[in-house]
């Protein structure tokens, strides 16, 4: 019962952390102001693109150990392959023009949208514990960066930019670092919890 609370509570903050900016956006600088509390201390003597570097590399660690222990990955593995023989089953039958086959086939196809409303419902809630820790870093690099506007870096092919200037839209250089520095990290973890194998999933 206290798990299932627990559960639910973790699940409306991770909603409004990643809605509440939209109602409120001063909430931005307030959640940024308590991290900078937090984190400046343990991370105020590197220079800001290391501080991207290590906070990254955190978020792609506990992004893939939450991913691990919160998502069914037999289910996954069961309703992928289920959905794959389907659609070879299928195109064979309309190439044979096999009506019967088809009609089963998409009889079969209904029955499994409740596994993959379940399947969505199990990439939905680590999203959702992955956004109290990454939103608040996120909102402490924003006011980092706010703070520091002429913070610079050497980019392959680009060569030095500013990290609060755009790649392209709104996306920043320094949330385009963030990611190229988590995604190897995600990888390796996921590759050392065989997150993602063979023997696991087939994504």
């Amino acid at each position: 019962m206290i798990k299932k609370t627990l559960n639910k509570l973790v699940m409306v903050l991770g909603i409004f952390l990643m809605f509440g900016i939209i109602m409120f956006p001063g909430m931005r600088d307030v959640i940024g102001n308590l991290m900078d509390t937090l984190l400046k201390p343990l991370l105020g003597g590197l220079p800001i693109h290391m501080i991207i570097f290590v906070l990254a590399a955190f978020t792609g660690l506990y992004a893939s150990l939450i991913q691990k222990y919160t998502m069914d990955w037999g289910l996954m593995k069961r309703v992928q392959e289920k959905s794959k023989n389907i659609q070879k089953e299928m195109r064979e039958a309309q190439l044979s023009n096999n009506a019967q086959k088809i009609k089963k086939l998409e009889g079969q196809y209904a029955e499994m949208m409740g596994d993959q409303m379940e399947m969505f419902k199990q990439q939905f809630k680590p999203m959702l514990y992955i956004s109290i820790i990454s939103i608040p870093l996120f909102y402490w690099v924003y006011l980092l960066i706010g703070q520091n506007p002429d913070a610079t870096m050497i980019f392959p092919f680009w060569g030095e930019q500013k990290l609060d200037a755009t790649v392209f839209w709104a996306f920043q250089y320094w949330l385009f670092w963030y990611f190229m520095c988590s995604i190897p990290v995600s990888q390796m973890t996921r590759k050392a919890l065989n997150i993602g194998g063979t023997s696991v999933t087939g994504v």
